[in-house]
């Protein structure tokens, strides 16, 4: 049996057919590695590294201030480099205030668990953490600064919420919003690309979020499909703050190499300063995913990417409206200064005329219906979540610390590092 694709101008024979899932397998796989891994990997093969690109990329994998790509053991942090950010708000909190019932999310450093307040009964997704992964990475200073950007989130509708943070001896706690609508990867993988209202509605919502955390001096520069979520009803909710760069005024600028192959802005692939106009690259890059089904200049190939990236110049097919093909040219220019958002940021992309149709006050106030309706039946629902998280049995270790007569001098200097990490909201934030 034969299927006729009119894509393949040809027949799909059932071998290719495999072939072709086997890529996409591979290419679900990379997208969920991190770029830490993916260096790791493709600075294990040597025949990619031999290509002068990947080479200039390698040189700069290990930034001037730590990022997720530096792998190298570190000792532990002297009392000058301690971070403390003040005395606990919230000093009785601890994990077996929870029933911790599924694994939803993995990463570098820990899991993300559903979990259950047993007073309060309401369900959380609690970030749990290795302080001792974290410090073998000398990324610290990272994950404060992602629980600095998460206090500073509380009010907006499209920004993931923390509730509280605390820690134990060896790990630490982010009490967050449960959302269970799914990734907006899990989605698009499932639906192949979205029709361009659904775009447009994703567009404004995750534009709205970018605009707040640019209003803060805050640079997002990971955004991705698979940070993007869905709430129960639809909208979307920015989620992963681990690579977030703070104090970054109007005009300012940073330099460090960070973020996921597919979405890297020009700029920071030659290695230039670069300011908050990378999140407009990456929402360009996103939309057109969107509404094409792969990143703009993607390759399986990851040279030939990086290559395209710098050199190709954007291809748009036909499919799409000229509103559409303009916000695209225009966030998806190579040369940053000309870059949709250079001169006025969100107010740019916000008055663009693909976005003519969204009322920007109904959409902050969530009053436009979403496109896509999750249909989630309870927090219990976990349909919209990768089977290889939840199908993992939930770690013993989670709610559980070393007696204090077995914590070692390691787990000693971790818990140093992270002083002042415990947060919980003032009361009248609750009324």
């Amino acid at each position: 049996m034969t299927v006729k694709t009119e894509a393949a101008r040809g027949t799909l024979t059932y071998a290719r057919m495999r072939g072709m899932v086997a890529i996409l397998i591979a290419f679900m796989k990379q997208r969920r590695m991190g770029l830490n891994d993916f260096i790791q990997k493709i600075a294990s093969n040597s025949y990619a590294c031999k290509h002068p690109e990947v080479q200039s990329i390698l040189k700069i994998s290990q930034p001037q201030e730590p990022e997720l790509m530096n792998a190298n053991p570190s000792p532990p942090p002297s009392p000058s480099q301690q971070i403390n950010l003040g005395p606990s708000s919230n000093p009785h909190a601890k994990p077996s205030d929870f029933h911790f019932l599924k694994v939803i999310g993995k990463g570098s450093f820990g899991k993300v668990l559903l979990a259950r307040h047993k007073v309060e009964e309401a369900f959380y997704a609690v970030k749990v953490l290795q302080k001792k992964a974290i410090l073998k990475k000398k990324e610290e200073k990272h994950i404060m600064s992602e629980r600095n950007v998460l206090l500073k989130n509380v009010k907006h509708p499209f920004l993931v919420g923390l509730h509280f943070s605390f820690q134990t001896a060896d790990k630490l706690y982010f009490v967050l919003d449960y959302i269970n609508g799914g990734e907006l990867f899990y989605h698009l993988q499932r639906e192949r690309f979205f029709l361009e209202p659904r775009a447009r509605f994703y567009a404004a919502e995750i534009a709205s979020a970018l605009g707040y955390l640019h209003s803060l001096n805050i640079v997002y520069r990971d955004l991705k499909p698979e940070n993007i979520l869905l709430d129960s009803q639809g909208h979307i909710v920015l989620t992963d703050f681990g690579l977030c760069k703070e104090n970054i005024e109007h005009n300012g600028t940073t330099s460090t190499f960070c973020g996921t192959p597919e979405y890297l802005a020009p700029e920071v692939l030659h290695k230039q300063p670069y300011d908050r106009t990378v999140d407009w690259w990456c929402l360009g890059a996103v939309l057109y995913e969107m509404l094409y089904g792969l990143p703009p200049f993607y390759s399986r190939n990851t040279a030939e990417m990086y290559d395209n990236i710098l050199n190709k110049p954007l291809q748009l097919k036909p499919n799409i409206t000229n509103s559409a093909r303009h916000l695209l040219e225009g966030l998806l220019q190579k040369d940053r200064t000309k870059r949709l958002g250079a001169k006025d940021d969100f107010m740019e992309i916000k008055n663009h005329i693909f976005f003519s149709l969204i009322n920007w006050d109904d959409l902050i106030n969530k009053k436009i219906t979403p496109p896509f309706n999750p249909n989630v039946s309870g927090p219990s629902d976990l349909r919209h979540f990768d089977p290889e998280f939840t199908e993992e049995p939930v770690p013993n270790s989670i709610g559980r610390s070393p007696d204090s007569i077995l914590i070692t001098a390691s787990v000693k200097e971790a818990a140093e590092a992270f002083l002042g990490f415990s947060y919980a909201p003032p009361m009248d934030s609750f009324l």
